[in-house]
């Protein structure tokens, strides 16, 4: 539809409005990126007063114009304008980059290169569930030089995302000097066309320009990208693209001569957007059962699990980075192939489409290798930020994956999960506990990290035992206990076979400590003050994983955990040449319990 003159004026009044609102809040904030929202002042009035629908959803990658999307809410009606004079105040939800504090905003942004991937995992979602919205996000042009940003457009092509439009605000500035290619809106061309984008150049500053392309990124049956050519600084023309302005505000006198240059901007225009609530409704379902005794990976018992899930929520969903024959997701994406999204080996653009589909209601299972968590651990610590719904599953951890060495086992994991201030970590020994545990990561709302293991364990629960997020089994015990032994997953059975060894020589206390975050720190503690504090902490993982956490609950504790870089090898190998065996708890019960050296 083509617009009018007089549409198109009151457009480029609105972009100069947002510029004007941009310069005040941040000068008096005392800080934020002026001259970074001024660069994308038509891109944001084109879209917030004529492009998006009540449906769509708005994504804004460069996070730190977030001055810009507030002034935008504000002249959208959906917060009062006087609001923006709290801009990064401790007091309001304005924030220095966008955060869900601000209801509208369902990813946090500001770590850059990571807006386009949860764009694409929320046109995954709307395909999901038959939602005719679409998803715009704006990114800069200096996080093109992310990587993850063409996993994402790697991922848009192969799903197809015809309901993705990505505009690129080329303002040629960084922080520090021009981008890798300036204004040279043909290298970011070619770059996207040969990821099997459909691409349109346009003068960002240009209103009529940004809506025409608009409207062919409706009718494109691929994703779409608009290249905006744009000037940091536009309209105040001792800051246009100038170099040494990023993230500078105007001081009072600077921003009244900005302010008279932009002359008055007095517009007041419709907008469509508005806030809509997800819900996260889910459905309990029941575990498989197995028999005591029965030798089964827990990497297995969560696929299982995970299947019986989608059966009973169809709002669960599967990604995985091309080892779902390893993680066990494999069974749920042949039950349930809608459902199911391969990232490839693109783990930073796994996390960020879950963060995607997280908000739009959907419940993600994330699923690699422990290990390869920790290359996305950014987009995870933003997962956290955007208040996502994920639920992480880091299969073959530690030592005993055995023979593939090194780099394949997941000795790092751990404390990248328990440094987020509300994630759960969950690490079961036995196919039973896999199983009830994967029904306790579906019903929290939240982070939370299931670690599983390559190696078949033997069932040592009764099907009818439940493991509630934040409690421990105590597996062996009496009023005569010398030490306390607290495991995870592999070592569990290590520490039942020193328990069985020593039995006729001394009484040792066995916890099964599945919930590593959150802690029943209180009762934890007792149970070591009744063992005389003598605690013996064993985990397959280095320093800095379980060990932290317990001491932090019970004070000093004998510490056993993998000191140094494995080698390949047979688990039952591994485990004892780094120290982690019933061997090594043997040892160790004799020095601290029985004095023997």
């Amino acid at each position: 539809m083509v617009k009018s003159i007089g549409k198109i004026r009151q457009l480029e009044v609105m972009a100069d409005k947002l510029r004007i609102e941009s310069i005040i809040s941040t000068t008096a904030a005392g800080s934020g990126h002026p001259t970074s929202c001024m660069s994308c002042a038509e891109i944001m009035s084109a879209l917030f007063f004529d492009e998006l629908q009540e449906d769509d959803e708005f994504i804004l990658s460069k996070g730190h114009a977030a001055p810009i999307l507030w002034a935008a809410y504000a002249e959208a009606g959906l917060i009062p304008r006087r609001e923006l004079l709290n801009l990064r105040k401790v007091t309001s939800n304005l924030e220095g980059h966008p955060t869900p504090l601000m209801p509208m905003v369902k990813v946090a942004t500001g770590s850059l290169g990571q807006g386009l991937a949860a764009g694409a995992g929320m046109a995954l979602g709307k395909r999901i569930l038959k939602d005719r919205g679409r998803v715009y996000v704006l990114l800069g042009d200096g996080e093109c030089a992310e990587g993850s940003v063409w996993e994402a457009a790697n991922a848009a092509a192969h799903y197809s995302l015809s309901n993705l439009c990505a505009i690129v605000d080329i303002n040629r500035l960084g922080q520090s000097q021009q981008t890798m290619h300036g204004h040279d809106l043909q290298a970011y061309k070619k770059k996207f066309e040969a990821f099997g984008w459909d691409v349109s150049i346009v003068n960002g500053h240009s209103v009529m320009e940004i809506l025409d392309a608009l409207m062919k990124a409706r009718k494109s049956s691929r994703p779409f990208v608009i290249l905006a050519k744009t000037f940091k600084g536009k309209g105040v023309s001792f800051v246009e693209d100038k170099e040494g302005w990023h993230g500078k505000p105007f001081d009072k006198a600077q921003m009244g001569l900005a302010l008279k240059e932009l002359g008055p901007a007095e517009v007041e225009l419709p907008s469509r957007v508005r806030y809509k609530k997800i819900e996260h409704q889910v459905k309990d379902f029941a575990a498989d059962r197995y028999k005591i005794g029965d030798m089964i990976a827990t990497r297995v018992a969560f696929g299982n699990s995970l299947v019986n899930a989608g059966k009973k929520n169809d709002r669960v969903v599967a990604i995985d980075g091309d080892v779902k024959n390893s993680t066990r997701t494999i069974g749920f994406f042949k039950e349930f192939p809608d459902r199911s999204f391969e990232s490839f080996i693109a783990e930073q653009n796994m996390v960020g489409m879950a963060i995607g589909l997280s908000s739009q209601g959907l419940v993600p299972f994330v699923a690699t290798f422990g290990a390869f968590l920790t290359r996305a651990h950014d987009f995870i610590r933003m997962a956290m930020y955007s208040e996502a719904n994920i639920k992480f599953v880091g299969s073959h951890v530690g030592v005993s994956i055995g023979e593939d060495g090194p780099s394949q086992m997941g000795l790092e994991d751990i404390p990248m999960f328990l440094s987020m201030p509300h994630s759960v970590v969950l690490y079961p020994c036995d196919a039973v506990s896999t199983g009830q545990l994967t029904r306790e990561m579906v019903k929290h709302r939240g982070i939370s990290y299931l670690r599983t293991t390559r190696e078949k364990t033997p069932v040592i629960y009764k099907d009818s035992e439940r493991f509630p997020i934040g409690k421990f089994k105590v597996l062996r015990r009496s009023k005569k206990d010398k030490a306390l032994v607290i495991a995870a997953g592999e070592t569990v059975h290590e520490a039942l076979n020193a328990y069985e060894l020593l039995k006729k020589k001394t009484s040792i206390r066995v916890i099964d400590l599945y919930s590593i975050k959150p802690l029943d720190a209180k009762a934890l503690a007792k149970h070591a003050k009744e063992c005389g504090n003598r605690v013996i902490v064993v985990e397959d993982h280095y320093l800095g994983g379980i060990g932290g956490v317990v001491a932090e609950a019970v004070g000093k504790i004998h510490h056993l955990y993998v000191k140094d870089i494995p080698r390949s090898g047979r688990p039952e190998q591994l485990r004892h040449r780094y120290g982690i065996d019933a061997a090594a708890i043997i040892d160790e019960v004799n020095r601290t319990v029985l004095k023997v050296k």
